[in-house]
């Protein structure tokens, strides 16, 4: 079995395995704890072939415009706090790089400037709604066709002829090449210098899977002396991509997050005894990416592993590699986000498991027992639109009762809180409800504010965690929000948030008396 990632939702290579119906695990029943006050509520948004945005080349400024503001109508809908949007698909930009031409997935001509600047749009957009918005890259890809006289006269392929490498009808940057990589992290850093982005994200493409046709002999014979085998130095070059990339972002972005969502098997017990209970395609062979020692090392700020697999599903149990990841993930400081397969659940091609509207909902049961787990991303945004057996609705109605922030990166927790807000009023209105109005005290905006609700004065903690938490409303120097639930003699407070997550002490209290 092939790694399940992104590579096999390209509609028709999706595993289709028919297995008898599998009851949740009696370990993986509801954890009681409160609601997190932080958890990662993520969305995948794709643009290579136009898979979400744009859903086709040629739309207008407004329709494409348009589209995107849909997807976040969407998020917003499915109670999420982060999109991760694809703007380097195929060694070409969602904005004016100054190192690839413009993406052929905006007007169906590569290079072709689209008459906008789709990531500047994209972030403000994101932000205007407090939503944060992590730049999705894909390092060596350049085709989805593997003619290089097909890429724009001015691609970097094209220019530098000996970089690219055919495989499986694609092209591919080399990744044994030192000047492949310092310009593929150039051109990736170019977004992140220039715009206001949340976060850096790599997905699961670095040597294309089953390798051994994908012809990068004379760079191992210039470069590989001292490996002992090929493989060994392929896996080298994969993790100087990774180290290197975390060391200038911490040099350029340092406030920013930055990681990776692996094909979500290292390796396999019977391959390796630190390896998972699995029997499936292996990231550190099939790939030469060993995503168990970045995490290990400490090379990325959170790691994102696919686990496209339902619970109890053979050779691949969701059930086995939460724990394993889990296991993996505790006492690095690297945070654990789970990829959730949305396009799963409902495909009448997939097995009977993925017809259960609970599936989705049971893995997220299933992570409270882990709380090394600091939330989830969903693939893909097309999936968590269309909700086809209410598998989304599902998990999100179980699980997602309460609004989230996302998470505060480790690195990041001990910097400076923003100063603490004042509740200026709180009264009810006609028609019901009560008007909540808030003022920032402190010289920085805040990004969000989080208005917390309680029929009493809260105890001790109770702004540790998300039961209180009615709202999360974007920042401003004064937010006016309405509680449509607010009632006479209820208490209410607000939280200052800044770019990090990190949250004030809480405001003063405002008692709704009239």
């Amino acid at each position: 079995m092939s790694a399940p990632s992104r590579r096999t939702v390209l509609r028709g290579l999706a595993l289709a395995a028919a297995a008898t119906a599998v009851p949740l695990p009696a370990f993986a029943e509801s954890v009681a704890v409160p609601p997190p006050l932080h958890q990662m509520r993520g969305m995948w948004i794709a643009s290579v072939l136009n898979i979400n945005w744009p859903s086709k080349p040629g739309l207008t400024v407004e329709q494409q415009k348009a589209e995107y503001i849909a997807w976040l109508d969407v998020a917003q809908s499915r109670k999420l706090n982060s999109i991760f949007l694809q703007i380097r698909p195929t060694a070409d930009a969602f904005w004016p790089s100054t190192y690839e031409p413009w993406s052929q997935y905006l007007t169906g001509t590569q290079g072709q400037d689209p008459g906008y600047d789709p990531l500047g749009f994209a972030v403000e957009e994101t932000h205007k709604r407090g939503l944060l918005l992590h730049a999705w890259f894909n390092p060596y890809r350049v085709s989805m066709q593997a003619d290089p006289a097909k890429l724009h006269p001015e691609h970097p392929g094209r220019k530098n002829p000996t970089w690219i490498l055919p495989f499986g009808g694609k092209l591919y940057y080399n990744p044994g090449m030192p000047e492949v990589r310092k310009f593929c992290q150039d051109a990736m850093l170019d977004a992140i210098t220039r715009y206001d982005l949340d976060g850096l994200h790599f997905d699961d493409y670095f040597y294309p899977t089953n390798t051994t046709a994908f012809d990068d002999s004379a760079a191992f014979a210039q470069y590989g002396a001292g490996f002992p085998d090929l493989a060994s130095w392929r896996r080298h070059n994969v993790d100087l991509m990774v180290s290197e990339m975390q060391q200038r972002v911490l040099e350029v972005k340092p406030e920013i997050a930055w990681g990776i969502s692996p094909s979500g098997i290292w390796r396999n017990k019977g391959t390796d005894p630190l390896g998972s209970e699995t029997n499936g395609g292996q990231s550190y062979d099939n790939l030469h990416a060993d995503t168990r020692g970045w995490v290990k090392k400490g090379w990325l700020d959170y790691i994102a592993p696919q686990l496209y697999w339902y619970i109890g599903q053979p050779p691949a149990d969701y059930s086995k590699l939460v724990p394993w990841w889990s296991d993996v993930a505790k006492g690095t400081g690297v945070e654990l986000w789970i990829g959730q397969a949305a396009y799963k659940a409902g495909d009448p091609i997939q097995a009977p498991e993925w017809q259960d509207p609970k599936e989705l909902s049971d893995h997220l049961t299933l992570n409270k027992n882990h709380p090394e787990i600091g939330g989830d991303i969903w693939y893909n945004a097309n999936d968590v639109k269309v909700d086809r057996i209410t598998s989304i609705s599902t998990a999100v109605t179980d699980h997602y009762v309460r609004p989230a922030l996302a998470p505060v990166l480790g690195r990041l927790a001990s910097g400076p809180k923003p100063r603490r807000p004042i509740v200026a009023s709180a009264h009810r209105v006609q028609g019901g409800g009560v008007e909540v109005r808030v003022v920032a005290t402190g010289r920085e905006e805040p990004f969000q504010v989080a208005i917390f609700r309680f029929d009493s004065r809260p105890a001790d903690g109770a702004f540790d965690n998300a039961a209180g938490l009615v709202a999360l409303v974007p920042g401003d120097r004064h937010v006016r929000w309405v509680d449509p639930e607010g009632k006479r003699g209820q208490y209410y407070y607000a939280l200052a948030v800044d770019r990090a997550n990190r949250v004030s002490g809480p405001s003063n209290g405002n008692r709704v008396l009239l």
